[in-house]
């Protein structure tokens, strides 16, 4: 059949006269989908989120009528571009994501396609079991996206691949048949009929090519079809990549969850070492053993702080070794004659159950944390999971290495090392005009000379558009040919991801990076990170998706829209894919070369539900900052231009808050008056269910002059600046006083600014960066005089601090905030440091504490945890956003979005804390929210160190 491409409006229009609900052609939908975690951008024809399965089967009906493409599609994790296509992209993942059916005595589940492992994983743990693949993107990659790609993951070495796990498969074939795929046998229909006369005759090249290794994930795993192996298609299909069929449910095997688990981590001079020493610690059945390499972990220090990377022992690489077991004395037995490997330099048995996290999270976010090359230059995916027969590890990894030097590469491989899988980012020059022709030889030799190890091109994420052309370099003629065969068979109109795997597309075809120039000129922020280019900011995103895991935890923050609304458009990364639509220029209407459209309405619908929390600035692996990217997009839009109400009254605040200071009193009840608040409200842009903060009577600066020193300077008492933000000084001077209070207690001597210093925040969050800069380099200048004198500056406000440590820099340069930035502190960092300091005894006292997102951001939190575990706090710690965000959840149009944020995890803590606990949210935001959605006040950690404050 020949494939026909009609006018996305009409092929919606068609999918939903016929009971397709939820079938989108706008351009925002487009734009976000265009790409998954790959390299590759695709711009798709509709987008279509199925809620029943019959919906799927018309979509497919559809498709195969009027010849256009059909992609399935899970998380969009996948690294070789697997999940994008030309015609129908279908997301199982917003509906049909559920777990149907759980049996503990069978050890078996059903799910639907797009139910995510993790929502799997916490049903079987809960039960004392586990799906065995766990891949590093377990938080959202979903079940049906694992069969797709035959997902492994670091304890496939215990667990088996996904293809070793599924009890059944009911698919749907490119043909349109339905087939219930089953341990018991492969139904009679006329493609399975076929299928087994095609096996028939080609049992030597299936035998001899097929199924040498564990993880030959490369094509099709026909070795599923041989007689010795019962037909099974149910196995060969796990992996085909959503080319033969489309699953509609699957049932999965589940194994017991191991009770004792130690981590005995392995250290080496050198990678290649690492790889030679994995024969040695196969024979001690360990669960999961993972390569890294040191300069990973060099990323994680240098983003998020010594404290973030447990203990290591020596060397420039490790095996993170899991060894696992019933009996709790034998599974340390073997983890102490692991540790004395003859083959390994160093080592360390990790006992602590938080410090084997750590360095496993590392291990998960590894394909994020190389999105970075050595060089510090963009690394991408391409070249992503190649493997070897494990005893032949080490020798690859030295001839690899040579092969990087040879096309003047850099990246650092980790992975599944006891498989012989090995991911790597590489820094293909993309930039250059030859950076495809580049990009092509180096895949080209690297194909080869896996294939000289008698090894995979892929070893768990599939061949997509990366390396399918490749396969050829793995595979006789004959093995490419029964290939197409299958192809044919199954799917004989070639409606199912076209171009993957049969008949595929160039490798070097489009290459998302590749199409997108630079975009220096004319900016708002500095970018400093990616020599002043905002194109290679927004392309620091590679897609592996974390921004769409339901973290229920107190590690993270990123991304709260998205687990409020669960769209695509939502996500971090979906963000990320319409400014890169933008620079590109195709669906928001950029033009390559020249000026991007910033005024594009898809990219403003993608941005609108952005909180600005910057949480993704250190959640997102690869160092995303939406926040910036937001004000830059509305700095560029509204120059010179009306902006909307909210940026004028929000925008602006700190400077209406100066004029209120003048008579508090007065303007606090002129706002209360019947019919001014909702004129007021209305005019302001901010919504009527919103409550207008009071004006202190009496602003912190005047508090402190009025107080006097209370302290003389000596050598004994040093000084230290306390800057009391626009927030602090006019809505919440308490806590001011009572940061006073505890620095002096602390033995130093309080100074405040000459002159309020603002940050210019409000400006910044609304893209207003011209002023800010202005404001910011007035106050850079106050602040300045003191630094230089060697005084240190305490900051209260997160928000605020996080400005000067952060954003003044991205604003103004190093040379100009930097010694600011260096100087600042938030009220815990600089306590913890102070010498002689203790807190006073919080022992009995229960804290439930909201980091600021901006706090968890930039700063980190962890002093202030280790503060009030010092003063012997029960302590709770909240992760994700209170949902105000600043401006954000006071706009109107946004308090739905703000109130679902915020029953993430704020509102259900503080409604199930005891009446005695402490509500501790450092943010004034935060206690605003607190204050409109609840009955419960929060307090600063100044007040709840206060040595005023009242001890029970």
């Amino acid at each position: 059949m020949a494939m026909t491409l009609t006018a996305p409006t009409s092929l919606v229009s068609e999918l939903q006269s016929r009971g397709v609900t939820d079938a989108r052609a706008d351009a925002t939908s487009r734009a976000v989908y265009s790409s998954d975690a790959s390299l590759y951008r695709v711009q798709p024809a509709a987008v279509v989120f199925p809620r029943h399965l019959d919906e799927v089967l018309t979509t497919l009906e559809v498709c195969r009528e009027r010849g256009v493409p059909f992609t399935p599609r899970g998380a969009g994790t996948s690294i070789a571009g697997n999940a994008i296509g030309p015609g129908v992209v279908l997301d199982f993942s917003r509906h049909l994501n559920k777990v149907l059916e759980f049996d503990v005595e069978a050890r078996t589940a059903v799910v639907e396609p797009g139910a995510v492992h993790a929502t799997l994983q916490k049903v079987a743990l809960s039960n004392g079991l586990r799906f065995g693949p766990d891949p590093s993107t377990h938080s959202r990659c979903t079940v049906g996206g694992m069969i797709g790609n035959n997902a492994c993951g670091s304890r496939a070495l215990a667990y088996g691949r996904t293809a070793d796990n599924v009890t059944h498969l009911d698919v749907v074939t490119g043909s349109g048949t339905r087939l219930h795929l089953g341990a018991g046998g492969t139904p009679s229909s006329a493609e399975t009929d076929a299928l087994r006369s095609l096996v028939s005759a080609e049992l030597g090249t299936i035998r001899t090519e097929l199924g040498r290794f564990g993880r030959q994930v490369s094509g099709y795993s026909l070795e599923h079809l041989l007689p010795e192996r019962g037909f099974d298609l149910r196995r060969m299909l796990v992996g085909s990549e959503g080319t033969l069929a489309v699953v509609l449910e699957a049932g999965v095997r589940l194994v017991a969850d191991l009770p004792y688990k130690t981590l005995v981590v392995l250290g080496f001079e050198n990678i290649g070492a690492a790889g030679d020493a994995v024969p040695a610690v196969l024979p001690f059945r360990p669960t999961a053993c993972e390569g890294l390499d040191s300069r990973i972990v060099e990323v994680v220090r240098a983003r998020k702080g010594p404290q973030a990377v447990p203990e290591l022992p020596g060397g420039a690489a490790w095996l993170f070794v899991e060894i696992s077991g019933d009996d709790a004395l034998e599974v340390a037995d073997r983890a102490t004659r692991l540790s004395r490997l003859d083959a390994a330099r160093h080592s360390r048995i990790i006992e602590d159950l938080p410090q084997a996290a750590a360095l496993w999270r590392i291990r998960e976010d590894g394909g994020g944390l190389a999105g970075r090359s050595p060089a510090g230059v963009p690394a991408h995916a391409g070249w992503e999971d190649a493997a070897v027969p494990p005893e032949t590890l080490g020798n690859y990894l030295r001839d690899f290495d040579d092969l990087l030097l040879t096309h003047h590469l850099t990246g650092f491989p980790f992975g599944h090392f006891g498989d012989g899988c090995v991911h790597v980012r590489l820094d293909f020059p993309f930039h250059r005009e030859d950076g495809t022709a580049a990009f092509r030889a180096f895949l080209t030799d690297a194909a080869e000379l896996v294939a000289r190890y008698g090894g995979s091109l892929s070893g768990e994420h599939g061949d997509g558009r990366a390396r399918s052309e490749l396969l050829p370099f793995m595979y006789t003629p004959a093995a490419i040919s029964l290939f197409g065969k299958v192809k044919g068979i199954l799917d004989p109109d070639n409606i199912l991801n076209p171009g993957v795997l049969v008949d595929p597309e160039p490798l070097d075809a489009n290459v998302r990076v590749a199409e997108a120039g630079p975009l220096r000129s004319g900016l708002g922020f500095g970018y400093l990170h990616d020599e002043g280019d905002f194109s290679q900011a927004v392309h620091r995103c590679t897609g592996v998706g974390q921004c769409r895991a339901a973290h229920n935890d107190n590690s993270t923050v990123m991304c709260p829209s998205y687990i409020a609304t669960l769209e695509e458009k939502d996500s971090t990364r979906g963000r990320a894919r319409a400014l890169q639509e933008m620079i590109n220029g195709s669906v928001t209407g950029g033009v390559k070369g020249g000026t991007p459209n910033w005024r594009a309405p898809e990219v403003h619908d993608a941005l609108d539900l952005c909180l600005s929390c910057k949480g993704c600035a250190s959640d997102c692996p690869t160092g995303i900052d939406m926040a910036a990217y937001k004000a830059e997009v509305l700095h560029q839009s509204y120059r010179g231009r009306i902006r909307p109400a909210s940026h004028y009254s929000l925008g602006w605040l700190p400077r209406w808050a100066g004029f209120a200071a003048i008579a508090p009193r007065l303007v606090n009840a002129l706002v209360r008056l019947p019919g001014i608040r909702q004129v007021g409200l209305r005019m302001a842009g901010v919504d009527q269910r919103r409550n207008i903060p009071a004006f202190a009577p009496q602003t912190f600066h005047a508090w402190f002059r009025a107080r006097g020193a209370t302290a003389a300077p000596s050598e004994e008492r040093p000084p230290v600046l306390l800057w009391a933000d626009s927030f602090t000084n006019n809505f919440s001077p308490k806590v001011g006083q009572a940061a006073v209070r505890v620095l002096e207690s602390a033995g130093y001597e309080v100074r405040i600014p000459d002159a309020p210093v603002c940050c210019g925040l409000t400006w910044i969050s609304t893209g207003q960066l011209d002023s800010a800069r202005k404001i910011l380099r007035s106050s850079i200048n106050v602040l300045g005089k003191s630094v230089d004198e060697g005084i240190p500056i305490v900051g209260l406000e997160p928000s605020c601090t996080g400005v000067l440590r952060s954003d003044a820099v991205e604003l103004l340069g190093r040379a100009t905030a930097g010694p600011v930035a260096a100087a600042t502190h938030t009220l815990a960092e600089f306590l913890t440091k102070a010498p002689g300091y203790t807190p006073p005894s919080l022992e009995g006292t229960t804290v439930v504490a909201q980091p600021h997102c901006h706090h968890h951001a930039v700063m980190g939190w962890s002093p202030d945890a280790a503060l009030l575990e010092e003063a012997g706090a029960s302590l709770q710690k909240l992760g994700g956003c209170c949902g105000l965000a600043g401006n954000f959840g006071v706009e109107r149009g946004h308090y739905e979005i703000s109130v679902a944020v915020a029953e993430q995890q704020l509102l259900p803590a503080v409604r199930t804390a005891k009446d005695d606990a402490v509500v501790l949210a450092d943010g004034y935001s935060c206690r605003t929210q607190l204050e409109d959605l609840s009955d419960r006040r929060g307090i600063h950690l100044a007040q709840l160190l206060d040595p005023a404050a009242p001890r029970d």
